[in-house]
């Protein structure tokens, strides 16, 4: 019996930028928000899976932004199937987690939610850095369709111009109240 140790993928070329850039989004530990969560939702609607999540990748774990299927809000980066995926530039396919050496003894696997399909896209901003993915996931091994993974493909961009319009609106707030406290002093 070959005995197997669970792997850990490389840091990301430049994983403190990277880590930097996601901070600059502020949207780590924020409550749930209704366009991440539709986006979500699609993702589960479009491949058929129990679970999908907008999973964010920091130093030390990955953070939902948005879960369904799933109670827990983040796990540690070490165990994370995320910190495979964002090393790609496509679709980051699993179809059996349990015959794959770098997951078969992952507590992901082999406990709750006892994973076996695992499809990621990764998150890439407009500077290139690949911050979380929208993923699905089943309990049961499978394969996604090609319409699937270019679907996957739209939702992950959509997740990031939500997040570029997130931070722009609140820039745009910032400097609108910036404006008013300075023509209140001027009056």
């Amino acid at each position: 019996m070959r005995l197997l140790t669970m792997a850990s993928a490389p840091l990301p070329y430049q994983d403190e930028l990277r880590i930097e850039k996601l901070k600059s989004y502020l949207i780590l530990d924020t409550e749930a928000e209704a366009q991440f969560d539709r986006l979500t939702s699609l993702a589960s609607n479009i491949c058929d899976t129990p679970i999908a999540l907008i999973s964010l990748l920091d130093d030390s774990r990955q953070w939902f932004k948005s879960r369904i299927g799933l109670e827990t809000c983040e796990t540690p980066r070490d165990i994370s199937f995320c910190q495979f995926a964002i090393h790609n530039d496509h679709f980051f396919e699993v179809p059996d987690a349990a015959l794959d050496e770098r997951f078969a003894d992952n507590p992901l696997v082999t406990d709750e939610p006892h994973i076996r399909f695992y499809g990621g896209q990764p998150l890439v901003t407009p500077d290139n850095f690949r911050i979380g993915t929208i993923c699905v996931i089943d309990t049961k091994a499978r394969r996604l369709t090609d319409e699937q993974k270019e679907a996957m493909n739209t939702l992950a961009q959509e997740v990031v111009m939500h997040l570029e319009l997130r931070i722009k609106s609140k820039q745009l707030k910032q400097a609108s109240e910036t404006e008013i406290r300075r023509t209140k002093d001027l009056l």
